[in-house]
């Protein structure tokens, strides 16, 4: 695990200094070395940099930037399995000078180029230079667990591993993009291909980015894509022989992501994600893998207790901290700092916690996310499976005389229902729903934070909603809507959400964090399964529950999803309260101009007013302005 950061300058306006302050930027990616190469092609500069964190082949002989006839590589990541694809070259004729996974992949992309990346079983964000045909390759792994943004515009290309990088350099032009931050209102994040600066770019999962040196073109390919997965026609497999296989393909995977030459441990929160992964391990390990759990002293409401009942059952090595609210309110300050683009999921907070307490006795942690994306364990997929339906069976016409009534009926008309917790929310997104009952529709109802509307009365000047993942019509025709739903959660709210806060969070203290439920044999074995399978007889995440209740007992399992409980509303009313009117005061707002002052203000006086439903709306806000004033202001 590493930072990457690098340019392709065709106004031969870069040097080795700027190389150097942008690589620099990333030390808290890669404590343990940094490492540059510039060059000098007929018509430009290259530039790679690299701040490394050693976990595999921890010797100087495998530093990067790292080259190999011809091929230039700088590389965030680690191919899992990267000792059999060295064998295999071996075999073909190739010599190596290290243990390391980034040579393996030099000499893969020679011997077999793009098709290198069917092998691959990792995590990667790879940048290739390949002097002999003049060309920039740019990858990112097919879930998009590792990050790689990228700037084009004015004869430069930039890319990085976070935003930062590309701060030092002087051709880089900060100009945020409103659309961008609308998006960012809505889902709490910027959705790829986005990002909030004009010119300004994620790379896709799945795909890599070809720039030709000599026509300075630029194009971007998909080589892998989950929706062809769900294409496939659903396994003819009984539920008991599907739970095996599964089982198989899960300890397979887990596996890979143990390898290392640092100690390596495991996030237990005590949900069945965390249990399956420490379980399948410790099954398979003689020694006591290593455990973290982060709890608070000041609400209960947490799985840390559960976390070590489990974690004793097992027999893991657990280390438990249960921290303060004051501590947890000592993140934010620093969250603009390691999410630099907006970023407004509060379980970064826990998220960073953990990592901080990890880091004390292990350089790789393990982290159990995509369960709930693979297996149906959201609630809103509860909901679509219940009453999705039963909405869409409402005949179309009365369904259209509904919304025009409720069009002409605003929600604060309504007698007693209008006092009631988020009922306003509610009414507006049911309309929709009313409107439109399509699962693309639901979906985008139950995760909204700013509904449409809402966007048009904030914002000074109009805005165009993003083209994203989140708007796909791959999947509307014949598919059942479970399916359309994690599909899209794949694609969306799992990259740019929850893999983007603990890639954030791991990295912020230089641990290396690893997601052993994203092998890609996993998603593309659950994706054929029967929706039934995992959503079963009203229980979500069926087959992963009874996989795990194969070694700790139900009970000890059968409780309501916690998780490390952020208590956002509670603190908007009392300890943030001061920083709620300092950064969503008029003048504050004003700075940007972006918002309607009186619009911010209206909502600010609604929760204090007892509408508590607004509060996420106001934890957006205030993460915007905070990211604002650290990246637009201060920097």
């Amino acid at each position: 695990m590493c930072g990457i950061t690098g340019f392709v300058d065709f106004t031969n306006k870069s040097n080795s200094q700027i190389l150097n302050q942008m690589s620099g930027s990333l030390a808290h990616r890669g404590p343990d070395g940094q490492g540059t190469w510039l060059h000098q092609f007929e018509s430009g500069q290259v530039g790679l940099g690299h701040r490394r964190l050693s976990i595999i082949d921890l010797s100087t002989s495998a530093s990067q930037p790292m080259s190999y006839d011809g091929l230039h590589l700088v590389f965030n990541g680690e191919i899992y399995n990267y000792i059999a694809i060295r064998d295999q070259l071996i075999a073909l004729g190739h010599k190596f000078e290290t243990q390391s996974d980034t040579e393996v992949i030099l000499h893969a992309w020679r011997q077999w180029g793009e098709d290198a990346i069917k092998q691959w079983r990792g995590m990667f964000a790879i940048v290739l230079y390949d002097q002999k045909l003049d060309e920039l390759i740019c990858i990112r792994d097919r879930a998009g667990v590792k990050p790689f943004y990228y700037y084009q515009h004015n004869g430069l290309f930039l890319f990085g591993s976070e935003l930062k990088s590309f701060l030092p350099h002087p051709g880089f032009h900060k100009e945020i993009n409103p659309d961008a931050v609308a998006s960012f209102l809505q889902y709490g994040y910027v959705a790829w291909p986005h990002c909030i600066y004009n010119n300004t770019f994620k790379l896709a999962p799945g795909h890599l980015l070809r720039l030709d040196l000599k026509t300075k073109s630029s194009q971007i390919k998909s080589y892998w894509n989950v929706y062809d997965y769900y294409d496939k026609p659903r396994l003819h497999i009984s539920l008991p022989e599907a739970i095996e296989e599964t089982e198989r393909i899960l300890q397979q995977s887990f596996q890979y992501r143990m390898v290392a030459d640092v100690p390596v441990g495991v996030f237990l929160s005590g949900g069945y994600d965390s249990t399956c992964v420490t379980t399948l391990l410790q099954q398979n390990s003689t020694e006591r893998i290593k455990t973290f759990t982060i709890g608070s002293v000041d609400n209960k409401l947490d799985e840390a207790p559960y976390a070590k009942v489990i974690a004793s059952r097992l027999g893991t090595d657990h280390t438990e901290y249960y921290c303060s609210a004051a501590e947890a309110l000592a993140i934010i300050p620093e969250l603009p700092e390691f999410y630099d683009e907006p970023f407004a999921d509060s379980s970064a907070i826990p998220t960073m916690l953990v990592s901080r307490l990890a880091r004390l006795q292990v350089t790789v942690a393990l982290s159990a996310d995509a369960g709930d994306e693979i297996f149906a364990g959201y609630n809103r997929y509860d909901y679509i499976t219940r009453y999705g339906n039963k909405i869409a069976a409402i005949p179309a016409p009365l369904r259209q005389t509904l919304v025009y009534a409720m069009d002409r009926i605003s929600s604060e008309r309504i007698p007693y229902l209008r006092n009631t917790h988020n009922f306003h929310g509610r009414y507006d997104k049911f309309r929709n729903l009313l409107r439109n009952p399509s699962p693309a529709e639901l979906l985008k109802n139950l995760t909204l934070v700013f509904t449409d509307d809402e966007i048009g009365r904030l914002f000074t000047k109009p805005v165009t909603e993003l083209r994203t993942a989140h708007q796909t019509s791959k999947l509307d025709e014949g598919y059942d809507a479970l399916s359309y739903m994690m599909a899209v959660d794949y694609q969306t709210y799992l990259v740019d959400d929850i893999l983007q806060k603990v890639d954030r969070a791991t990295m912020s203290t230089g641990l290396e964090g690893r997601e052993p439920f994203l092998d890609q044999h996993i998603i593309e074995w659950a994706a054929q399964l029967p929706s039934e399978y995992k959503y079963h007889q009203k229980q979500k995440k069926y087959i992963l529950k009874q996989i795990v209740h194969k070694y700790i007992p139900k009970e000890m399992m059968d409780r309501p999803k916690m998780g490390f409980a952020i208590p956002i509303e509670s603190w908007l009313s009392k300890e943030l309260k001061p920083l709620v009117k300092l950064y969503l005061s008029e003048e504050r707002i004003g700075k940007h101009g972006l918002f309607n002052a009186n619009a911010v203000t209206h909502i600010v006086n609604q929760f204090y007013a007892g509408r508590k439903e607004k509060h996420l709306q106001i934890w957006y806000l205030l993460m915007f302005e905070m990211w604002y004033e650290k990246w637009m202001i201060n920097e």
